[in-house]
C-alpha cells in the first residue's frame, strides 16, 4: 500500500483564555494550498482586524518554500499591522528553513560605495602605486637572495621541478609558437610583396623578414605568447596554493615560498625562452621563405640576400631580448600569484593582472632595447 499523502492545509480557529485568536494549521502547506490560504487570511483580517495572533504550526506535515513565505509574512505582522504575532510548535525540519528566511531578510543591503573627490582618488592611486612598488622591490630582494642560496647550494634548487616547468611551459608551447611565428612570417611577406613589386624590389622581402623576425617579432611574439600561456599559469598555480593556505603550510615547515616555488619557475623561464625565441625566429623566416619561393625566387638567392642583411649580432640581440622577456614573464606571474587575496575571484584577478602586467613590461623593455641599440649603433 502506498503511503498516504497528507491532505491540503486546514486552518482551524480557536481563542486563548484572554481572547487572542489562535490559527492552527494542519496538513500540507504547498504552493496550491498556500495561495488559497493566503487569500482567505487577507480577506479575514481585512474584515476583522486583530490586536494579537497565535499561530500553531505543529500540525503541518509538509511545508515548502511558498509555505515558509506565508509563515514568515504572518510572523512579521504584515497581514495584521500593529498586532503581536507569535509562531509556535514548528517542527525542527521546518524551523531550519524558516530561520533561513528570517536571516536572509535581516541582512541589510550593502551601503553604497561613496566616491571621493578627484584629489582623493589620485591620492589613493598614488598610495596603491607606492605599496605595489614596495612589494615589487621586496620580491626582487627575496628573489635575489633565493637565487644566490640555490645557486651556491645546488641541491635546494629542485632541478626536477625546473625540468617539469620547462616541459609544461616550453616544450608544450612549441605548437602554438610554430603556428603563430609561421603565420606572422607569411603575413609580413605577403603584405610587403605588392608595395615592393611597384619598385621591382621584391627580393628585399628576404632582408626585411630576416631583420624583423630575428631582432624584433621573434622575441616579442614568443614573450607575449608565454605571458598569456605560462605567466598566467604561474599566477594561477601559486595563487591557488595561497588561497588554500598551502604557502602558510610551507612557512610553518620552515620553507621559504620564494626559494621553494618561485626560483625554479624563473630558472625554467631563463632556460626556455631563448630556445623558444630561436625557434620562433626560424619559423618566421621559414614563412617568409615559402612566400618568396612561391613568387619564383630561387632558394639560393633568398639565402644569400638574407645572409647579407642578418648578422650574428642580430641573432644575439634577439636571444638577449628573449632572455630578459623570459625573466619578466615568469617573475611577474609568480609575483601576482604571491599577491593573491582571499575570495572566490581572487585567483582570476591575479591571473589577469599577471598577463596584463607581463605584456606591458615586455613592451616597455622592448622599447628600452630599441632606444639603447639605436644609440649604440
Amino acid at each position: 500500500m502506498p503511503a498516504e499523502v497528507p491532505s491540503a492545509v486546514r486552518p482551524e480557529w480557536t481563542r486563548t483564555a484572554d481572547g487572542t485568536p489562535v490559527l492552527a494549521l494542519r496538513g500540507r502547506l504547498d504552493a496550491t494550498s498556500t495561495a488559497r490560504l493566503w487569500r482567505e487570511l487577507e480577506e479575514r483580517f481585512q474584515r476583522e482586524p486583530v490586536a494579537g495572533l497565535e499561530i500553531d504550526a505543529g500540525g503541518l506535515d509538509y511545508c515548502d518554500g511558498s509555505g515558509m513565505g506565508l509563515l514568515h509574512h504572518l510572523s512579521k505582522g504584515r497581514m495584521t499591522p500593529g498586532a503581536k504575532v507569535n509562531l509556535r510548535d514548528l517542527k525542527p525540519e521546518f524551523d531550519t528553513l524558516f530561520r533561513s528566511y528570517a536571516a536572509a531578510e535581516s541582512q541589510a543591503p550593502p551601503a553604497p560605495v561613496e566616491r571621493g573627490h578627484g584629489a582623493e582618488e589620485i591620492g589613493r592611486g598614488c598610495l596603491a602605486l607606492r605599496a605595489d612598488l614596495r612589494a615589487e622591490v621586496t620580491f626582487l630582494g627575496a628573489l635575489a637572495g633565493g637565487f644566490a642560496t640555490n645557486l651556491v647550494r645546488v641541491r635546494p634548487m629542485r632541478w626536477r621541478e625546473v625540468w617539469r616547468v620547462f616541459e609544461l611551459a616550453g616544450v608544450n608551447a612549441l605548437p602554438i609558437v610554430s603556428l603563430i611565428s609561421l603565420l606572422v612570417g607569411l603575413i609580413i611577406a605577403f603584405e610587403s610583396a605588392q608595395p615592393l613589386a611597384m619598385f621591382g624590389a621584391q627580393i628585399f622581402i628576404a632582408n626585411m623578414i630576416g631583420l624583423i623576425m630575428v631582432r624584433e617579432l621573434g622575441p616579442l611574439m614568443t614573450a607575449i605568447l608565454l605571458a598569456g600561456r605560462s605567466g598566467s599559469a604561474f599566477a594561477a598555480e601559486i595563487g591557488t596554493m595561497k588561497v588554500n593556505e598551502e604557502l602558510n603550510a610551507l612557512e610553518t615547515m620552515g620553507l621559504d615560498p620564494v626559494r621553494f616555488l618561485v626560483v625554479q619557475r624563473i630558472m625554467a623561464g631563463i632556460l626556455l625562452t631563448p630556445l623558444l625565441t630561436l625557434y620562433s625566429m626560424f619559423m618566421g623566416v621559414l614563412g617568409g621563405v615559402l612566400v618568396m619561393l612561391a613568387l619564383g625566387f630561387p632558394l639560393t638567392a633568398v639565402y644569400h640576400q638574407m645572409a647579407s642583411s642578418v648578422e650574428v649580432s642580430d641573432v644575439l640581440v634577439g636571444l638577449l631580448k628573449g632572455l630578459v622577456f623570459g625573466v619578466i614573464v615568469s617573475a611577474v606571474g609568480c609575483l601576482r600569484g604571491l599577491q593573491t587575496q582571499q575570495g572566490p575571484s581572487a585567483v582570476g584577478e591575479s591571473t589577469t593582472r599577471a598577463v596584463v602586467s607581463g605584456i606591458l613590461l615586455i613592451i616597455l623593455a622592448d622599447a628600452l632595447f630599441s632606444a639603447v641599440l639605436y644609440v649604440i649603433d
